[in-house]
């Protein structure tokens, strides 16, 4: 027997309606997933981290969905990109499970920070924090803060803001009324509650980077003791309590050394790492030039200040550590090339005979990549390479297909209702 009119367009309906649950089956099962590992109790939380960073990661689909849009869970890493429907930097999240998820970045925005335990993203300059594990985003800190480094508990950041008055304004007798190069502040600021402290780390022009030492009782901050300097690319290294009592010592790094960047303190409290490298100093250098430098990792007793140990060879395109594996460090590369669209992010564990290994590999494009402290500390690489899923769009793109495909379906049963009535009853 044949389909009536109104069967026809209910059975299309329904039809449709599994059809689209089908697609948001694979997310609506990863996010139970999440829920239910976030769930699991500490003595399933090591043995769960195994293998949780995967060894290669993609671009994502251009309609893949934001964090807001459909919220993913924890990180195992962010990675950032231009190849998304943005068409500009955009942090690309990759969930524990496996799911890829965009964070949109604003215009002049840069890169983020992401919290040691992977729930959360601070944007910079806005101070707003996205929640990756609901997608919920909201200002918890004053604006203008350059974030450099969580605290190893996760529960402050250590930041810098820029004092500097952005327009240059003269009184009637010529004389300039405000001060373009005031110092900037060192900040700890609680990302959750939105309070700050000013520490004191003495008169920088600029802030570089910083770190926190395992404890958490000291920092290390890198930056331009006056303008001169900042011009020259001279950096001063500055070691001191965060709360109070003024720097424990200093030393000037000159133009061919910086910090190591956010996990630059040795795992075991007594060795700070910085980068140096051998090439073209200063701001003259041509991007060849400085794609060319050869950069090594010199340490120095966190109690003097003083040099320390042999230095570690690190090849080239070093960008900073960012964890480490033992005594073996886990440095960024960055590619140094003219386009941003043909640079590349790695990350490789270094051993003391020079020997490098690469952990993650991002593709083609990538300008960036983080991984949350909690996994670097049980060293939780190797895992599988996840595909993004090209179901998980946001709902816009699903109405997008749906609703034609609904006036497809109308119109086609609209023709064979107009059809039966032209041929009128058929006979007894």
């Amino acid at each position: 027997m044949g389909l009536t009119g109104g069967r026809l367009r209910r059975a299309a309906v329904v039809g449709l309606a599994l059809g689209l649950v089908a697609l948001s089956a694979p997310a609506a099962t990863a996010a139970s997933s999440t829920v239910a590992d976030s769930a699991a109790g500490a003595s399933t939380v090591a043995d769960s981290t195994a293998g949780v960073v995967p060894t290669r990661v993609r671009d994502p689909w251009l309609w893949q969905a934001t964090v807001g849009q459909r919220p993913a869970g924890p990180a195992a890493l962010v990675f950032f990109t231009d190849r998304t429907r943005y068409f500009e930097s955009t942090g690309v999240l990759v969930a524990r499970d496996g799911a890829y998820r965009l964070i949109p970045i604003g215009i002049a925005e840069g890169h983020g920070l992401l919290s040691p335990d992977g729930h959360h993203y601070l944007r910079p300059q806005s101070g707003e924090l996205l929640d990756l594990t609901t997608g919920r985003q909201r200002r918890t800190v004053k604006p203008g803060l350059d974030p450099y480094a969580w605290s190893p508990d996760g529960r402050r950041v250590l930041g810098s803001r820029n004092n500097d008055d952005q327009v240059i304004s003269y009184g009637p007798d010529n004389q300039q009324l405000n001060d373009p190069e005031k110092p900037d502040d060192l900040l700890v600021v609680d990302p959750y509650q939105g309070t700050e402290q000013v520490v004191a780390a003495g008169t920088f022009a600029a802030h570089n980077g910083a770190a926190w030492s395992p404890g958490g009782d000291l920092v290390a901050v890198t930056g331009s003791p006056d303008v001169p300097a900042r011009l020259a690319e001279r950096q001063r290294l500055v070691v001191l309590d965060p709360a109070g009592g003024g720097p424990r010592w200093q030393v000037d790094l000159g133009d061919r050394r910086i910090l190591a960047g956010p996990a630059a303190w040795h795992p075991d409290g007594r060795r700070l790492a910085l980068l140096a490298f051998d090439g073209c100093a200063g701001p003259r250098c041509t991007s060849e030039q400085a794609a060319a430098r050869t950069w090594r990792i010199e340490f120095l007793d966190t109690a003097t200040g003083q040099a320390v140990g042999p230095a570690l060879p690190a090849g080239t395109s070093a960008s900073g550590i960012i964890g480490w594996r033992g005594d073996d460090p886990i440095l960024r590369y960055l590619s140094e090339t003219e386009a941003d669209t043909d640079r590349q992010a790695v990350l490789a564990a270094l051993s003391p005979d020079g020997g490098r290994e690469v952990l993650v590999t991002t593709p083609v494009g990538s300008t960036d990549l983080m991984v949350p402290g909690d996994l670097l500390t049980p060293a939780a690489f190797g895992g599988p390479e996840p595909r993004p899923s090209p179901f998980a769009a946001p709902l816009w793109v699903y109405l997008t297909l749906g609703v034609p495909t609904l006036l497809a379906i109308a119109l086609v049963v609209r023709r064979v209702r107009r059809r039966r009535a032209a041929t009128g009853p058929a006979p007894a």
